[in-house]
C-alpha cells in the first residue's frame, strides 16, 4: 500500500545569488516523511507551471511552509508599506486558491508561520505588518544572532482553549514554542477560529470552523526537531493520519465509481 503524498509548498530561493530554485527546508521533508509517515513532494509555487486542480488530484494533503516573503496586503484589502517586507505574488496566487479548495473539499492542510497567515488570509482575515511595533507586544521575530539551535529555541508559551482542537491533539492547555515571525493576525475571518495565544495576546494557533477536514495551523515552526519535540510530533502525526483518511476515502470512492 502506497503512502499518502504531501505537497510541501516551496519558496523561491537564489543559490549563489544568481541561480533561482524552488526549495523547502529539509526539516519540512523530514517531518512529513518520518513523523507524518507520508511521501514529501515539493510544490513549485508558480501559477505558470502548475494548476490547483492538478495539485488537488496529485496530493493527499498540503504542508504550507514558512517563508521570508509575506502575503501581499492587497489580498486582505490593505495597502503595502515598508513594514510589510518582501512579497511573493506567485506563491500567493497558488496557495490562497489551494487553501480555499482544500477547505471546501475536506483535503488536509497544515499551515506553518507564513502558511498560518496564508490560511488566515485565504479565509478572510487581515494581518498586522509588524507585531513588535504594537503596544504591549513582544518581539516574535527570529533572534538575529546565534546558532540555528538557538534561533529555533523555545521562547514563549502558547495557551490553548480548554477542550479545543489543539488541547485534544496535544493533551495540554499550554506548551512552549519557538517564534520566528514578524506579522500576525489582526482581525480573524468569519470562519477562522483562534485556538491558541501567546502571552501578549498574539494568535498562535487556528483552525477553520465547520471544515470537513484537517485545517490546524500554527504561527510557530513545529518542523524543527519534529521527531523528538513533544509538541511538534503529535501535530505532524495528526496531519499524517488525516492524509491517510483522505487517501483511503479517495481510493474507496474511486473503486465504487469504477
Amino acid at each position: 500500500m502506497t503512502k499518502p503524498v504531501i505537497g510541501i509548498i516551496g519558496n523561491k530561493h537564489l543559490i549563489n545569488d544568481e541561480y533561482l530554485v524552488h526549495a523547502v527546508g529539509q526539516h519540512n521533508t523530514h517531518a512529513v516523511s518520518t513523523v507524518s509517515g507520508c511521501i514529501p513532494f515539493i510544490v513549485p509555487t508558480d501559477p505558470r507551471l502548475i494548476d490547483v486542480a492538478d495539485l488537488l488530484g496529485v496530493c493527499d494533503g498540503f504542508l504550507l511552509t514558512g517563508g521570508r516573503p509575506n502575503v501581499h496586503p492587497h489580498e486582505y484589502g490593505e495597502e503595502p508599506t515598508e513594514a510589510h517586507g518582501e512579497f511573493d505574488r506567485d506563491r500567493d496566487a497558488v496557495t490562497l486558491a489551494l487553501i480555499r479548495a482544500c477547505v471546501d473539499r475536506g483535503q488536509p492542510i497544515f499551515g506553518i508561520c507564513r502558511g498560518f497567515q496564508e490560511v488566515a488570509v485565504a479565509m478572510g482575515s487581515t494581518l498586522y505588518p509588524e507585531i513588535r511595533d504594537l503596544p504591549g507586544r513582544m518581539n516574535h521575530r527570529m533572534p538575529p544572532d546565534g546558532t540555528l539551535e538557538e534561533k529555533f529555541a523555545l521562547r514563549h508559551e502558547v495557551a490553548f482553549e480548554e477542550n479545543g482542537k489543539f488541547h485534544r491533539v496535544l493533551g495540554a492547555t499550554s506548551v512552549m514554542t519557538n517564534t520566528l515571525h514578524g506579522q500576525g493576525i489582526k482581525t480573524a475571518g468569519p470562519r477562522v477560529v483562534i485556538d491558541g495565544w501567546a502571552p501578549d495576546g498574539t494568535p498562535e494557533a487556528l483552525y477553520i470552523a465547520d471544515a470537513p477536514g484537517f485545517t490546524l495551523s500554527v504561527q510557530w515552526h513545529p518542523e524543527w526537531n519534529a521527531q523528538d519535540d513533544p509538541v511538534s510530533r503529535p501535530l505532524f502525526q495528526a496531519f499524517g493520519d488525516a492524509a491517510r483518511v483522505w487517501k483511503d476515502t479517495k481510493e474507496l470512492m474511486g473503486r465504487k465509481i469504477a
